[in-house]
């Protein structure tokens, strides 16, 4: 999983022999998903947990920080009540947030010939100016939560998202918190 790092990263895999390197590029989007412990059922409801503490902390390090780091959006799943599964779904229709989502991505490449997942430090400054509460909420996050400089760039790119996603030009407090509340990684109790 540690080899993923400079993939996310960097755009691109490097393969060193003994004849020399090669780097060969790769943009990919990483969809993960991981339980929360050995056992699958920590800070569940309804069953408890069966794994020790050591053995839930050693499963969750496989995960490291800087990985994790890289990550941009981390939401936990929980279990939806038996009653919810056989009826109709309450959300928006695929075919709805699709269609924001393909929005989003014209206003972006518009604004800046590119998407914001892309953008370089000075470039995010330039197009993803932060309104004076949404750039406070986001330096006080880092402070307190300890955001890397990597996760504190990536929060922003990700608030200007969710301020495309509502059609916002500019990137406002609400969208930092949205932002910030998918870099939670909830370590099991």
């Amino acid at each position: 999983m540690q080899a993923l790092r400079q993939p996310l990263e960097q755009g691109s895999v490097s393969i060193t022999r003994s004849s020399g390197t090669v780097a060969y590029p790769c943009r990919f989007m990483l969809v993960a998903a991981t339980n929360p412990c050995p056992c699958g059922w920590a800070g569940d409801a309804a069953r408890a947990c069966r794994c020790s503490p050591a053995a839930v902390d050693a499963y969750q390090r496989a995960l490291s920080g800087p990985l994790l780091d890289r990550i941009d959006l981390n939401v936990t799943v929980p279990r939806p009540p038996l009653e919810a599964l056989g009826r109709e779904p309450q959300a928006e229709s695929t075919a709805v947030v699709r269609a924001r989502v393909l929005e989003a991505r014209v206003r972006q490449h518009a604004r800046q010939a590119g998407l914001n997942g892309s953008l370089r430090v000075a470039e995010l400054r330039r197009h993803a100016a932060l309104d004076p509460p949404a750039r406070r909420a986001l330096e006080r996050w880092a402070s307190e939560r300890g955001l890397t400089a990597r996760g504190f760039h990536r929060a922003w790119r990700v608030a200007r998202t969710v301020a495309d996603l509502a059609g916002q030009e500019r990137v406002a407090e609400e969208h930092v918190l949205e932002a910030l509340g998918y870099r939670l990684f909830e370590r099991a109790a």
